[in-house]
């Protein structure tokens, strides 16, 4: 039997699917969109570069060439310091008899004139008025004026001489305190400028060695390289001496031994064994630290650095120093540890 068709305006509400998916697009491209806009400020961000060791050298090389001018004014305010306080303790002890003398003078001036003002003129005086000669009268009076002008001569040069070194010294003294201030100024611009260098080189990466001796050595891959590099070129300039292994003198072996005892690595004070108590490495490999052998008995061995240079013990007549592993017959290296 056929089915009636149902009257358009009858007919049951359509079902529509078409919002609710088009709301999840919108919602997944403003997602997608938002990813990708944190993407493209991720990539257009500058990445922050930490310096490299290069860098950080030159920046320690700058910082000294700073601190090098001001330690040299120092030594120089300092020395020019300790010659002017001598100057003004021997200034002092000058000054001091002459500041007795005069006042002693004066006490006298002033104890003759104190007592003329409370008595009267003295006896003495007196009786050359009442029983001289008239004729030997002037020339007693002209000796007593000539007595007091040469008592008042005599306190005049020494006061004028006291005025001279007063006068000196405090000279002295204005130029010693302006050199102690100066110093105490050129004391903490060193200060900070020492703390500037420490920072710059503790922040040196951890596989950076820098040692007085040694060049700046990077790459060494563990504490107990480290270590025994540090310890190695601490030794340099020390003599070689058949048999040794420090402190004083050296064998080759004598200072690998050394130098990674330092580091609580032991080797044995022969360098065919020491050969055998390391992880056998390849040239490509090496890495500062490691042991580097020569000639086909082994009977050399130094400190690697890197970069085709070692530290070493290398003969009699020379003393510990760092040289190229390229002026004898490489035998290979080997790892402690």
């Amino acid at each position: 039997m056929p089915v009636a068709a149902v009257p358009p305006h009858r007919r049951g509400p359509k079902r529509n699917t078409r919002p609710g998916g088009l709301r999840r697009a919108a919602r997944a491209l403003l997602v997608l969109a938002a990813a990708v806009a944190v993407g493209a400020g991720v990539l257009a961000a500058p990445a922050h570069a930490e310096p490299t060791v290069d860098e950080i050298e030159a920046q320690i090389d700058k910082e000294w060439r700073k601190l090098e001018p001001t330690i040299e004014q120092y030594n120089k305010v300092r020395s020019e310091l300790r010659v002017n306080r001598k100057k003004a303790a021997d200034l002092e002890k000058k000054i001091e008899p002459l500041a007795l003398e005069a006042e002693l003078a004066m006490n006298r001036v002033g104890s003759l004139a104190s007592r003329y003002y409370v008595n009267g003129p003295s006896q003495e005086i007196s009786a050359l008025l009442l029983n001289a000669n008239p004729d030997t009268l002037g020339e007693q009076m002209a000796l007593l004026d000539r007595l007091a002008a040469q008592e008042r001569r005599q306190i005049d040069e020494v006061v004028r001489v006291r005025q001279k070194y007063d006068d000196r010294k405090r000279s002295l003294d204005a130029l010693i305190a302006s050199q102690t201030k100066q110093q105490t100024e050129l004391a903490a611009k060193r200060k900070q400028i020492e703390a500037d260098v420490k920072r710059l080189e503790a922040s040196l990466p951890k596989t950076t060695v820098k040692t007085t001796n040694c060049p700046t050595i990077n790459g060494v891959v563990s504490e107990a390289a480290r270590i025994a590099i540090r310890t190695a070129c601490a030794q340099i300039g020390k003599p070689y001496v058949f048999g040794t292994t420090g402190p004083n003198t050296f064998d080759c072996s004598g200072l690998t031994q050394y130098a990674y005892k330092a580091a609580g690595i032991y080797l044995t004070h022969f360098t065919g064994a020491q050969w055998n108590e390391g992880k056998a490495i390849s040239r490509a490999d090496a890495r500062p630290g490691d042991l580097v052998f020569f000639f086909s008995d082994l009977h050399h061995v130094g400190l690697y650095l890197g970069n085709n240079q070692m530290v070493h013990a290398a003969r009699a007549g020379k003393p510990v120093n760092v040289s190229s592993i390229t002026t004898m017959p490489l035998a290979g290296f080997r790892r402690p540890g």
